[in-house]
């Protein structure tokens, strides 16, 4: 039986979404905060094949994070370190460079497991190893694209003086 209240979703109503970019990161999601109308923790039940990745190693400059593992095995690309996990591991992502990280699914079973966020927007993501930031306004990172009033991808060496384009 499905919740009646809006704020209540059963994960089975909840439909998956597929991220996946190249030969290394896959991911499947739901996204339960939003389908429960969350305005300031978002809540996603991730799933990563073995063998996978998910989302490139970043790191949030406002946004907390947080990841539940429920089953499967897998590794935590944290800062320089590499973690092995397991169901039953809590790992707290709070914002800067010491927390930037990535899931690794390095078992032989689907890693499952919960990712918690803070919704806070504005927030600027840096991506290390693509040496890449990204910049969202009016929608915090897995939010309402269509609420966006910012977002750009630039390169970290993109850079110009403060005054370029404005006339003297």
């Amino acid at each position: 039986m499905s919740p009646s209240h809006p704020h209540v979703v059963h994960t089975e109503d909840v439909p998956w979404t597929e991220v996946a970019h190249g030969t290394r990161v896959a991911l499947k999601r739901k996204q339960l905060g939003a389908a429960a109308q969350g305005r300031k923790l978002g809540c996603s039940l991730v799933e990563l094949p073995p063998g996978r990745r998910s989302w490139p190693a970043h790191y949030h400059l406002a946004n907390e994070e947080a990841v539940y593992v429920l089953a499967g095995t897998g590794s935590l690309r944290i800062g320089p370190d590499v973690v092995p996990l397991r169901a039953g591991d809590y790992v707290a992502l709070p914002p800067g460079a010491e927390c930037a990280h990535q899931l690794l699914n390095d078992g032989a079973e689907p890693l499952r497991y919960l990712c918690f966020s803070t919704m806070e927007e504005p927030d600027v993501l840096v991506y290390p190893d693509s040496k890449k930031v990204g910049v969202m306004a009016g929608a915090a990172p897995g939010g309402d694209k269509a609420a966006r009033t910012l977002l750009a991808y630039l390169p970290l060496a993109a850079s110009v003086d403060y005054w370029d384009g404005e006339e003297p």
